[in-house]
């Protein structure tokens, strides 16, 4: 059965699912510098818990799971998840977002239990800088994070980068430089506002375009078809090995093309991830109820899917969603990356 599809007529087959909303870094553009208060482990979903999510979802045509954090490595025993959702049929895309730290202590016990690809995220390749943005973090652990996961096998290796003005712009040509020698695939994402607690302004933000005007000093930048899940635009430069995309939620936003339903630590199905609609499903889950009341959750949350969010690039009634409407209740850490 392939996804369903919303009443926009999009084919929704694919769930990104957050197992925790802990994380060992704090990035700038993610979290706060302090004050996120982590969900009580009781109130996290278990693995058996999601893995029956999972099989539901399959039932209605989900077919890709990412699993994301917070930092989803920090949460024990992750293979064992891993390997329950592998055993579900119908899923046959399994990746997971990792900010890389603790990724070469990882990499083949993941490959073992069948998860199929990483992205990682990484802002700077300049340790003070990196340690700046993440508030604390090492460049060097997540470097060899990166050589275990493409030594591994969890290929294509993803890195995603958030240029942010002020911060590390001047670092968009370094990371499309990655992509000469290696297989790499180097996406730039737009950076996304999620509540004022995350620093951003209209100020900080860098448009699509101006990223790949950075991009094409290097050389000229050739549209790459690549079979792809999610909204990157790919380019390759001249010669080189791997490609670099572009992700403009902000800028270009592709809600019209939005495959996704996103379901937090806590149980909480987002529809959308700039809406604060949530469908909670752990009561139906900790009260034992039917999989026919889950799969219900599951297409009501399909049903309710907007057609798209209405966030503009430097939009003067930005700041009064945010700071009067407190529309954006949840950091980032709090929603899955």
């Amino acid at each position: 059965m392939s996804g369903l599809k919303d009443k926009f007529r999009r084919t929704i087959d694919y769930m990104r699912i957050s197992i925790t909303d802990r994380c060992n870094l704090r990035c700038v553009y993610c979290m706060p510098s302090q004050g996120v208060v982590p969900v009580e482990h009781r109130e996290i979903l278990s693995y058996e818990e999601v893995t029956r999510v999972i099989r539901v979802a399959s039932s209605i045509g989900v077919r890709k799971i990412r699993l994301t954090g917070g930092e989803p490595l920090v949460r024990k025993n992750i293979a064992d998840l891993i390997r329950s959702i592998r055993d579900i049929q119908a899923i046959n895309d399994l990746s997971l977002t990792t900010n890389g730290i603790f990724l070469e202590r990882h990499a083949e016990e993941l490959v073992d239990a069948g998860l199929g690809r990483v992205n990682i995220s990484l802002d700077s390749l300049r340790p003070e800088k990196y340690r700046e943005i993440t508030r604390g973090g090492e460049i060097e652990s997540v470097l060899r994070g990166i050589k275990a996961a493409e030594k591994a096998g969890l290929s294509p290796v993803k890195i995603n980068m958030v240029p942010v003005r002020g911060f590390n712009e001047d670092e968009v040509k370094d990371f499309a430089q990655m992509t000469l020698d290696t297989p790499y695939q180097v996406r730039f994402i737009e950076f996304m506002p999620f509540s004022a607690q995350n620093e951003w302004n209209p100020d900080r933000f860098i448009s699509t375009d101006e990223m790949m005007a950075m991009v094409e000093e290097l050389g000229v930048l050739s549209p790459v078809q690549l079979r792809k899940s999610g909204p990157a635009i790919y380019y390759r430069l001249d010669g080189a090995t791997g490609v670099v995309g572009f992700i403009s939620p902000i800028s270009n936003h592709f809600c019209g093309e939005c495959n996704r339903l996103r379901l937090t630590a806590d149980g909480k199905l987002r529809p959308c991830l700039f809406s604060e609609t949530e469908i909670d499903l752990k009561p139906a889950l900790r009260a034992k109820a039917d999989d026919s009341e889950i799969e219900r959750l599951l297409k009501l949350s399909i049903e309710v899917k907007p057609e798209g969010h209405k966030i503009r690039n430097h939009n003067s009634t930005y700041s009064s969603v945010i700071t009067a409407k407190n529309e954006y209740k949840r950091p980032m850490s709090g929603i899955g990356g």
